[in-house]
């Protein structure tokens, strides 16, 4: 059998090599012979003939023959190959498959095309001298995902046989590869900390310079979710999703890369922190700021404010301590920016139990209502809340009692409480009641919250804030304020005795003093004292202890204002006395009307004695004309006032009724109703250094002198 090797046709200068093959017996010599000639070509113990450079000469029918020694000499003649030799080989294509542009990521095929077989293919990119970039036996080269770098110029040529014979190169095929554009996730919110119940948005843009019809693909976790370009929804669960999006134009079927991973992170909707002041001794006049802040979270939200009222239709409600309370938003109770509302100054109404919420977003979205707030502005109390033991912390198991110590008759006073437990009897659930009213009880973590006592017509005391603790340390720090100079003694509580009684105290988180024996005293508090306390020892920390520093009516310039005071008051008792003696004045009927009154000092007697008989001098009498004078007095100036002191004054009231001085006819209308009230006011000093002293600055002395005036008249 003959074989040529490569098939034909070949080209000119290509090598060509012929195989005879005998397949029985062995030591045979091979003859190649060439038609029409019946002389062999070539003759050769080896069974190959190879023609080296082949030319047109050498095209032809060709056929080989063995022979050999021994028996059978001669072999059958094979079959005839024809040798086709053509020209110069010609020149392969070199094209790219698949639309443009080209994209990263993309798959690209380059195929180099020739009319002929058993080639190898070769294909070169950026020069033609440079290393082949791949060699194939089929006429085609990849690249699965192309990248920018594998854009450039790219040839290819063929080659077979050994040595190899080359055919020329391709024309040069340009592969311009784009970047792909990328799609990018968007959140629409100013926020980045998303709640459970939030409305989403997220936006699936394209970056591409061209502006391209694009149809949009969301995925969740990988798998599709949307085919929208904005992408809206709630996020009704708390979870952590992984969300991205890529674009296919509508026109090519181009697909944009893949997003990165935006991930949603959905935590549990918020509760708002509302605080109030510190202390709970709240007096009118006070500027009272209450702030509200969702922690974690500070863009974006707008506060509303509300008050606890009594049941009305359409309100908000919450439930508190297993109670149903509504809530009405106060009228300025809303807050664009900010989580602050400020009463200054604060009054009675204001009293009440606050709470807020914040909102944001369009459609607006809710937080929870935040804790309870009360809020307590009183005047001067009327009772007090007496806690014993007397502090503000109390361990769990704890025994306490409560009582209203009320000045005069208590009825109509009970115990009032704000806590986890509703207000359905005397005293708390599971409290003991007794009469005071008093209420004890064993302490349990819900029992935190504020106590007060009030009265049915709306007396208050002094508002306590009591906190139970189920930990093993607590502060011992007073229950009401302390007053400026006076001492304040703190003291480390224990649940179980320690090993070791040392303790470290500190105020506003600062440390105070340390290795201290378990107590500390302030021997005269100032204002600067006022803060949180709290103390530590091996056992634990215990929780912040608020304490009040009120001001101390004995500091400089007070009695001033006492003396002041004490003005007002004697000149609200003279309006009191000339209200009463106008009102019981007024049963006098048919005046005279050409009555003419004169003060006069004579007849005195007569005249008191005519004005006891009509009552007056008891504030009965039927007067209706009354005068006051007020005269403000220094000491005389004979007075010594070496060493003498202005904060002491004496005050004196003289009433006069006015004697008539002519006789009356029984038949005539007489003008009684005439009274001079004279006040004198004298700040009286010591005359001597000797004279003792009062017992403080401060003391007033009030006398009040009623005395008959003589009453004038004439007869027309």
């Amino acid at each position: 059998m003959l074989t040529v090797e490569p098939q034909s046709p070949v080209f000119t200068g290509e090598t060509v090599t012929f195989k005879c093959t005998i397949y029985h017996f062995d030591g045979w010599t091979y003859k190649w012979h060439k038609a029409p000639s019946s002389n062999p070509v070539f003759e050769s113990n080896g069974n190959t003939f190879t023609i080296r450079g082949a030319a047109e000469s050498d095209k032809g029918q060709y056929w080989c023959q063995g022979e050999r020694r021994d028996r059978p000499t001669i072999s059958y003649p094979s079959g005839s190959v024809i040798l086709k030799v053509m020209g110069s080989p010609p020149k392969p294509t070199l094209s790219l498959k698949g639309s443009a542009p080209v994209l990263t990521g993309n798959y690209v095929l380059l195929t180099c095309e020739l009319q002929s077989a058993g080639w190898l293919f070769y294909y070169y990119k950026t020069t033609l001298d440079s290393q082949h970039v791949s060699v194939s036996e089929i006429n085609s080269y990849s690249i699965n995902s192309v990248k920018v770098s594998d854009g450039g110029q790219y040839w290819c040529r063929a080659g077979r046989g050994d040595p190899v014979f080359y055919t020329q190169y391709s024309d040069a095929l340009w592969v311009n590869v784009t970047e792909r554009p990328k799609a990018v996730v968007s959140l629409e919110l100013n926020w980045t900390q998303i709640f459970r119940g939030e409305t989403v948005t997220l936006r699936c843009n394209i970056q591409t310079e061209e502006n391209h019809d694009w149809e949009y693909s969301w995925y969740r976790n990988g798998i599709l979710w949307s085919v929208n370009h904005l992408y809206t929804f709630t996020a009704t669960y708390v979870s952590k999703d992984n969300y991205t999006c890529r674009g296919q134009q509508k026109n090519n079927q181009m697909v944009s890369d893949f997003s990165e991973a935006f991930t949603l992170n959905v935590i549990e909707k918020p509760k708002p922190v509302l605080r109030g002041p510190p202390q709970t001794w709240l007096t009118e006049g006070d500027s009272v700021t209450l702030s509200c802040e969702v922690r974690g979270s500070t863009t974006g939200w707008r506060f509303h404010w509300y008050r606890y009222v009594s049941f009305r239709n359409r309100l908000p409600t919450v439930t508190y301590g297993g109670t149903t309370y509504y809530l009405e938003l106060l009228s300025n109770g809303e807050r664009e920016t900010g989580g602050s509302y400020t009463l200054s100054p604060a009054a009675l109404r204001h009293t009440g139990v606050y709470v807020c919420r914040a909102e944001r977003g369009e459609p607006a979205y809710h937080t929870e209502f935040s804790d309870p707030q009360p809020l307590f502005i009183t005047g001067v109390p009327s009772a007090s809340l007496v806690i014993k033991p007397n502090r503000t912390q109390h361990f769990t198991g704890d025994s306490l009692s409560l009582s209203c110590e009320v000045q005069g008759n208590s009825t109509g006073w009970r115990l009032r409480w704000f806590t986890k437990k509703p207000e359905i009897s005397q005293c708390p659930y599971s409290w003991t009641a007794a009469s005071g009213p008093r209420c004890h009880t064993v302490l349990y973590s819900y029992d935190s919250g504020v106590y007060w006592c009030q009265s049915d017509n709306s007396k208050y005391s002094h508002i306590v804030n009591i906190t139970v603790h189920n930990g093993p340390v607590i502060i011992d720090s007073p229950a009401y304020p302390v007053t400026e100079g006076d001492p304040l003694s703190l003291r480390c509580v224990y649940r179980s005795q320690p090993a070791d009684f040392h303790a470290n105290f500190f105020k506003d988180s600062l440390p105070l003093k340390n290795h201290t024996s378990g107590e500390m005293t302030i021997t005269a508090v100032s204002r600067k004292d006022e803060g949180y306390y709290q103390c530590d020892n091996t056992q634990g920390i215990s929780l912040t202890a608020y304490v009040t520093v009120k001001a101390s009516f004995s500091e400089p310039g007070s009695s001033h204002v006492l003396v002041a005071v004490s003005v007002v008051l004697v000149t609200l008792l003279i309006l009191v006395i000339m209200l009463a003696l106008l009102f019981c004045s007024k049963k006098v009927k048919g005046l005279h009307d050409h009555t003419t009154f004169a003060h006069q000092d004579q007849s005195l007697n007569d005249q008191t004695q005519h004005l006891n008989q009509q009552g007056c001098t008891h504030l009965e009498s039927d007067i209706t004309h009354v005068y006051d004078t007020v005269n403000m007095q220094n000491g005389g100036e004979d007075e010594d006032t070496t060493g003498s002191t202005t904060d002491l004054t004496y005050a004196q009231l003289e009433l006069k009724p006015i004697k008539n001085k002519q006789k009356i006819n029984s038949d005539e209308h007489v003008p009684s109703d005439v009274i001079y009230a004279k006040v004198n006011i004298t700040a009286r000093k010591p005359k001597n250094k000797g004279e003792d002293q009062p017992p403080n600055g401060d003391v007033t002395y009030a006398t009040v002198n009623v005395k008959a005036k003589e009453l004038s008249t004439k007869d027309h």
